[in-house]
């Protein structure tokens, strides 16, 4: 028999089997394994994220705690009272009851860059909602992954929950993991990841809630509190060194207060590049050849990526920006860089700001996210129209996107995009995206139809 497709048929068929388990359990039982598993991912959050560091090489170890806390508790509390089993809903007057269902065994795809954080929230969204789950781990993260999966499956296990509930795939070859996507007892795959591995997932055939770049242009405005709104942005493009999707990734203002914005970065410990600074750190950074970021700048220091592009900035600087010159993939900096470095576009008016967003976003991450500050509610109306599905107003883009910290949006390390980005869904991805929902529905007549159809409305004698 083919190795590949009889590990597959293994793997799936395990998780399978704990699906069938998971059905069986009611909400109270389900809610203990939750909260089992996300006490265990507290007490290990900082030995999981010194894994992750040390593993990866990329990113903050203490920010790498913060998410794996956030992963653990916020997520945690946002599942609380959730109803994911039996009836879930019920509306006399439509005469719809709603029933949920897990949707079976899932695949969740885990990124190099927040491994251990988006282990923990896949593992407590999927428990909630009565789901197996199996693990892929990016191939430079593996060992911090399987380290996490074996600390939530003992606290699930203890909790009760199936044998087999959480797994991971435990071999490197690329061809074990395609099987493992397009077996047909696979009921849904999760992706998060590079742009790469979740279009290999949305073309198996098997149904995929993927995610898609993000390019995020932050704007701004006169009305802003330039002060604020340089510390915000520095505060979460320098977070775990910019591994989030949704870190800014090119600030846009208007002439009139770039001194003052640019002054307020300078204070916060960011530097500004020369031309020919700018020249060099962009092949540090972009692959021209290929048009994306290149993997080995993700995540490292500000300082250490200026080193790398040959020259030397004070050793308190935590963030690199710098003007270029254009967007498009002939000026790299304008490109998706998950990393503390920053484009700088400083424009002439409002109308070009408009549209030096809508290019950034068209360029590398229709459909993600955009920033805005300002306390002008017409601009937060205008920039209502771009197309991204989190228009965040007044916030740090990371800290915003994710949710459940400086908003009140869905809790979530898998950010979808929209149709724009081949993305089923602009949510937040969360527990109720991992549900079959069924609804028994009783007679209710329409009035209208009634009416309608009634001898009287046809003309009929």
């Amino acid at each position: 028999m083919d190795p590949y497709q009889q590990y597959a048929d293994d793997i799936v068929g395990r998780a399978a089997a704990a699906a069938e388990a998971w059905r069986r359990f009611d909400q109270a039982q389900a809610d203990a394994v939750v909260e089992a598993m996300a006490a265990a991912a507290w007490e290990a959050r900082e030995r999981l994220a010194r894994l992750a560091v040390d593993e990866t090489q990329m990113g903050v170890f203490a920010d790498k705690v913060l998410k794996n806390a956030w992963a653990a508790t916020i997520v945690r509390d946002s599942l609380r009272g959730m109803r994911t089993a039996g009836v879930i809903a019920q509306d006399e007057a439509s005469g719809i009851t709603e029933f949920a269902e897990p949707v079976g065994a899932v695949l969740g795809l885990v990124p190099v860059t927040n491994p251990t954080s988006t282990a923990i929230f896949k593992a407590l969204i999927c428990a909630k909602t009565r789901n197996a789950l199996i693990f892929s781990p990016h191939r430079g993260a593996r060992k911090c992954v399987r380290e996490t999966a074996r600390i939530l499956s003992e606290a699930a296990a203890a909790a009760g929950a199936p044998e087999d509930a959480i797994q991971v795939v435990s071999r490197s070859q690329t061809e074990y993991l395609r099987q493992v996507m397009v077996h047909k007892r696979l009921a849904l795959i999760v992706a998060t990841g590079t742009r790469s591995i979740v279009e290999t997932a949305r073309h198996t055939g098997t149904p995929t809630l993927g995610v898609g770049p993000g390019n995020v242009p932050v704007y701004v405005h006169g009305s802003a509190d330039l002060a604020e709104a340089a510390r915000m942005i520095l505060l979460s493009k320098t977070f775990d060194n910019g591994t989030v999707c949704a870190s800014e990734q090119a600030v846009v203002v208007e002439a009139p207060q770039a001194p003052a914005l640019r002054e307020a970065f300078v204070r916060g410990g960011a530097y500004f590049c020369s031309p020919a600074e700018i020249e060099a750190l962009g092949p540090v950074c972009f692959d021209a050849s290929h048009r994306r970021m290149r993997v080995d700048v993700v995540g490292q220091p500000a300082v250490e990526i200026a080193r790398r592009a040959g020259f030397r900035v004070p050793a308190r600087t935590k963030l690199l920006i710098g003007a270029p010159g254009g967007i498009g993939p002939g000026h790299p900096l304008s490109a998706e860089i998950l990393a503390p470095v920053l484009a700088w576009y400083e424009v002439r008016s409002y109308a070009e700001a408009l549209r030096t967003c809508r290019a950034i976003t068209a360029w590398g991450g229709v459909g993600h996210t955009v920033g805005v500050h300002a306390r002008d509610e017409s601009v937060v109306a205008d920039f209502a129209q771009m197309r991204a599905s989190r228009i965040l107003v007044n916030q740090p883009t990371t800290q915003g996107a994710i949710g459940g910290i400086v908003n009140c949006l869905q809790p979530s390390l898998t950010l979808s995009c929209g149709p724009s980005a081949r993305n089923l869904t602009t949510d937040n991805i969360g527990a109720r995206h991992l549900l079959n929902i069924h609804r028994v529905v009783l007679p209710r007549a329409n009035p209208a139809w009634a009416a309608m159809t009634s001898p009287s409305f046809s003309g009929s004698d």
